[in-house]
């Protein structure tokens, strides 16, 4: 599930890459996601994960926590019983299962490395993003988008949920197997100092 996370984190990055003059919900939507973190030089928050597997027709719940800190470091890490940690250092990722003790490294293309995304995601939103669908839903102060990538790969769709503030609260993530994940984010703390004992892995 770990690298779904990080391939969600990537699609909501790129799809703020080119940029042209246009509005709608869905670019309203966009642009209230960079607004949310546009002064965020770190944050932590707790996190339920939901995995719904369809082909064994039960779900696996695990609690778990999540840090950034900029200008390139994401970690999250499951509790047991599918304790796990991951670390994505600007564009090296590396992935401890904790029951099974196996560590995987793998360097990502500098293209995809956060520095490089969050450098644009540091313009206004002015276009919405080739090869995606996106669509906004309001519900009270809260705004849903709905991004599926043309692409028929494994992921189906991501659903992102904001609040009127552009924190980010839920992500869903269908994939074409019919399995769901669904990572709800809690208590959130903006700029606190995440200290680096706070991304290590092993």
């Amino acid at each position: 599930m770990t690298r779904y996370f990080i391939l969600a984190v990537f699609i909501l990055l790129i799809s703020f890459s080119t940029l042209q003059a246009s509005s709608n919900k869905a670019l309203d939507g966009l642009e209230l996601l960079r607004k949310g973190f546009a002064d965020v030089n770190d944050f932590s928050a707790e996190i339920i994960q939901e995995k719904q597997l369809s082909l064994l027709k039960r779900t696996q719940t695990a609690r778990g926590v999540i840090r950034f800190r900029r200008p390139g470091l994401f970690y999250m890490e499951l509790y047991p019983p599918y304790a796990s940690r991951l670390l994505l250092n600007d564009n090296i990722l590396d992935l401890y299962l904790v029951k099974e003790k196996i560590s995987q490294h793998i360097v990502l293309p500098p293209d995809q490395s956060l520095k490089y995304w969050f450098e644009l995601v540091s313009r206004p939103v002015v276009k919405l993003p080739d090869g995606v669908d996106i669509r906004a839903d309001q519900s009270g102060p809260n705004c849903t988008l709905t991004i599926t990538p043309r692409t028929k790969g494994q992921v189906k769709s991501f659903v992102v949920t904001l609040t009127g503030e552009g924190r980010l609260k839920k992500l869903v993530i269908e994939e074409q197997n019919r399995d769901r994940t669904v990572i709800t984010i809690q208590k959130m703390v903006k700029n606190r100092g995440v200290a680096d004992k706070d991304f290590r892995v092993q």
